[in-house]
């Protein structure tokens, strides 16, 4: 089958779809199953159910995030493979967007109030990345997964031993997220400037203690 030429309009359109869906419907997944379908809940205290909730409302907010940076960075890439990778990842961060939803709604626990806001910002940094150049955006992809992959060992390490459920979306959400970085890489990827890193990790530290809360 002959892949369709999208143009601009289009593709902002499309974006647009995807946007409502990933703040307000379901978002559009893969072929891929929840790690966690098959596995039984473990015994979780009220008090480790609300942290776990906590967390993995900030894993989901992080998701909001990755699919607004790969939109924005897949509607201003130059050149079409580059989109198509953009727009691959986008798709199976969907699937971890989807399981951590999932995984909220198993704990009685909520979105953040403040993922609207997260996804406009963090469209307009993937939208920038892009227009900066491939080999700029391919680099922001290659950092913003290695933080993400130094998160989620720290929320590894918070969940209860006994959690096997939220661990193994975690766990699959870190294999992903590695994939993606060393993608990217390989794509040509070009190595961001160390204050670019740090304003990234002080965004993304804002972003995780507020969602905490909210």
């Amino acid at each position: 089958m002959l892949s369709r030429d999208y143009s601009p309009i289009d593709r902002l359109l499309i974006g647009l779809d995807q946007a409502v869906r990933t703040l307000f419907g379901h978002p559009q997944v893969t072929e891929r199953t929840n790690p966690a379908g098959r596995l039984a809940e473990g015994e979780l205290s009220e008090q480790e159910r609300d942290r776990v909730g906590r967390l993995m409302r900030i894993n989901h907010s992080g998701e909001v995030c990755a699919q607004a940076l790969y939109q924005g960075q897949a509607l201003t890439a130059r050149l079409p493979e580059v989109r198509a990778r953009m727009e691959r990842a986008a798709q199976e961060e969907s699937d971890h967007l989807d399981w951590c939803e999932t995984r909220l709604r198993e704990l009685d626990d909520r979105k953040s109030l403040l993922n609207p806001l997260w996804y406009a910002g963090s469209f307009a940094l993937g939208a920038l990345a892009g227009l900066a150049g491939d080999q700029w955006s391919l680099g922001f992809v290659v950092e913003t997964e290695r933080q993400v992959e130094s998160h989620l060992d720290g929320h590894l390490s918070l969940l209860p031993v006994q959690d096997a459920k939220s661990r193994a979306i975690l766990e699959q959400m870190q294999r992903d997220e590695i994939g993606h970085a060393n993608l990217a890489l390989a794509a040509g990827g070009a190595e961001l400037p160390g204050p670019v890193k740090w304003a990234m990790h002080l965004t993304a530290k804002v972003m995780t203690g507020t969602a905490y809360w909210l």
